[in-house]
């Protein structure tokens, strides 16, 4: 490949509570996440990640979630489909009127977390989460983990995909993330980070957790926003991809 999108979770700050630098962030990369409210986000918090957005030029998307603030997403949930629809509706829908009156538009879906993990190989709610982006808008983009599932599922239904490679996780042989339970499941060396996105770049695939080398077919490349080092990464992986001559570019 010699074109890559860049994407990062923003508008995560809860009232006093903040979390990254989403106005930096948003200088470098070319795809925002954008928290709904579900599983961090407030109203006001949201908008000015929006209208930042919106300055910088870059796309962005709904980050659906489970309704898990005090979890921050990464708790597992029981539900019904019916309910996961309608929560990704109401999700998508209100993320839609602020990101109108920021003067920009939502252009795809990312699932945050335990909802991320979780329809990358549960049909049952991947095809709730499917089912609710078609009924608001089946122009929208549906981005999941590289490799999965549901990737094939959301294609067969009529959407369109992007596959998203981590750029600060770790992974299995299996091209799985390894669970953040584990030792050695988040990465914070910036330089090591961009080099392993070089590797995922020119090669296919980057170097798993047991030394193995693990393909990867991914076309966005992920820096979770709320690592305390998210902005050097970003910027590392995006100053490294260029020098090698490849473009760092939205998907849309």
């Amino acid at each position: 490949m010699n074109m890559i999108d860049l994407n990062s979770d923003l508008g995560e700050g809860f009232g006093q509570w903040k979390m990254g630098d989403d106005n930096t962030m948003l200088s470098i990369v070319t795809s925002a996440n954008v928290a709904c409210g579900f599983h961090a986000g407030d109203p006001a918090g949201i908008f000015q990640t929006l209208k930042s957005a919106h300055k910088n030029q870059v796309v962005i998307g709904a980050h659906v979630s489970y309704p898990d603030l005090v979890g921050f997403g990464r708790r597992n949930m029981d539900i019904s489909s019916d309910e996961l629809i309608a929560d990704v509706i109401y999700q998508i829908g209100a993320l839609k009127g602020l990101a109108a009156a920021a003067g920009t538009t939502v252009s795809y879906v990312k699932p945050h977390g335990a909802l991320y993990n979780t329809i990358a190989h549960d049909e049952y709610q991947a095809l709730a989460v499917i089912t609710a982006i078609r009924e608001v808008d089946d122009n929208l983009v549906l981005v999941g983990l590289a490799g999965s599932k549901l990737l094939d599922l959301a294609q067969e239904n009529g959407l369109r995909t992007v596959a998203e490679a981590f750029a600060d996780r770790a992974y299995t042989p299996q091209g799985t993330l390894v669970s953040r339970r584990e030792k050695g499941s988040v990465l914070h060396d910036a330089n090591l980070v961009a080099r392993r996105m070089l590797q995922l770049v020119t090669e296919g695939g980057v170097e798993a957790i047991d030394g193995s080398f693990t393909r990867i077919p991914a076309d966005s490349i992920c820096v979770h926003g709320d690592s305390p080092d998210a902005v050097e990464m970003a910027r590392q992986v995006k100053l490294t991809l260029q020098q090698a001559g490849i473009t760092v570019r939205s998907f849309i």
